[in-house]
């Protein structure tokens, strides 16, 4: 907040000295109107004054730019040694290569020129997703690939201030965010919840995700949770053809050794979360607190048929008709082709088409699309 008022300050002290600078050179330009005579003169008694005012010892005050700008101006006119009094020879010439030194740095912008705003802003953006790589790297980047000849200590000057330093000191791994992008193409995670009935019997919930569209593969009820039910539970959900590496689950008693030899069977690695830590399958532990805020919140099941049938709707609304913020958003797997018209018709509803609603579990969500008007 005190940058505003500085800033103010330093304006009308600007505004003071062009103001006290134009008062002078208008009493100048008037003093040239009068003749010579009465010029010396006036000048003799100001002399005679200013002597006086030595000889009493009085203390000067110290000298404004604006008099010393004036005094320097008005020295090119007439010999100004004999005429100096209130300050020494050496301080009248510092005051002259003061504003000479002024003059030329208003006058010289100092340094190279700022590179094009738009290559700045490639150049953050080459060295926030590449960490690995340094300035050599960013700027031998934009000379063979781009054509674009930048100095490697030009790009250091305009990398992010966390991505620039030693060799010695460079992020020499890649990002836990990108690590996990990388491996979650290969990655399926499944987990148990619970659900009660309208007479109070408790259901037992089974649910696998796939990491690298958040797609609910496969969902299962029932009462007796077994181990030849959970992996009949994943035979059914994971193809023969499939293309995962790895299968996340914690350490409930219900994944027994022949669960994860079944896995292993598969051509999957079971990796199994340490004790008491969701946050290590985290994507399937969101999924459930979803299902449970959007759907199972809301409806009471009667049975274990009835609970199937509303998860069973439910998932596919998940996976077709759902925006997943995770994904940018986007949908797992949508039935068609999502609009592109968005940038031409960024306000208002498309040409030709109109808004067709799809209730989902009779109304407690609904699915919006476009189709083409009726001729």
């Amino acid at each position: 907040m005190t940058r505003y008022p500085r800033r103010l300050h330093s304006l009308m002290r600007f505004a003071r000295l062009l103001l006290t600078l134009m008062c002078d050179a208008g009493q100048f330009f008037l003093l040239c109107l009068r003749p010579s005579p009465a010029l010396a003169a006036e000048n003799l008694v100001l002399r005679k004054q200013l002597a006086l005012y030595q000889e009493r010892h009085v203390k000067p005050r110290r000298a404004t730019n604006a008099v010393r700008i004036t005094l320097v101006w008005l020295s090119h006119w007439f010999d100004w040694r004999p005429a100096l009094r209130i300050v020494k020879p050496n301080t009248f010439i510092h005051w002259h290569c003061q504003g000479f030194r002024l003059f030329w740095r208003w006058k010289s912008k100092p340094g190279r020129p700022a590179l094009p705003k738009d290559l700045r802003a490639l150049i953050r953006r080459m060295a926030l997703e590449n960490p690995t790589w340094g300035q050599e790297r960013i700027a031998n980047e934009l000379l063979l690939k781009l054509g674009m000849r930048v100095s490697p200590r030009t790009v250091r000057k305009y990398m992010p201030s966390h991505c620039v330093g030693s060799p010695g000191k460079r992020r020499r791994s890649q990002r836990w965010s990108t690590f996990i992008r990388n491996q979650a193409r290969g990655i399926v995670a499944c987990d148990f919840c619970v659900a009660v009935t309208s007479t109070f019997r408790i259901l037992y919930l089974f649910v696998m995700i796939e990491h690298t569209s958040h797609r609910l593969l496969h969902v299962g009820v029932t009462a007796h949770p077994t181990a030849a039910w959970t992996l009949q539970q994943l035979r059914e959900a994971i193809p023969v053809d499939h293309s995962y590496r790895f299968f996340i689950h914690d350490r409930d008693s219900i994944f027994s050794n022949q669960v994860d030899q079944g896995v292993r069977n598969m051509g999957l690695r079971v990796l199994k979360t340490l004790v008491r830590t969701p946050a290590a399958n985290a994507i399937c532990e969101r999924v459930i607190e979803t299902m449970r805020r959007e759907c199972l919140d809301f409806v009471i099941p009667l049975n274990e048929r009835h609970l199937y049938s509303i998860l069973k709707e439910w998932v596919t609304h998940c996976n077709e008709g759902r925006p997943h913020m995770s994904l940018g958003p986007g949908i797992p797997h949508p039935r068609a082709a999502l609009p592109m018209s968005c940038q031409i018709y960024r306000h208002q509803i498309p040409i030709g088409q109109r808004v067709v609603t799809r209730p989902v579990l009779s109304g407690l969500h609904q699915e919006y699309g476009l189709e083409k008007r009726a001729a």
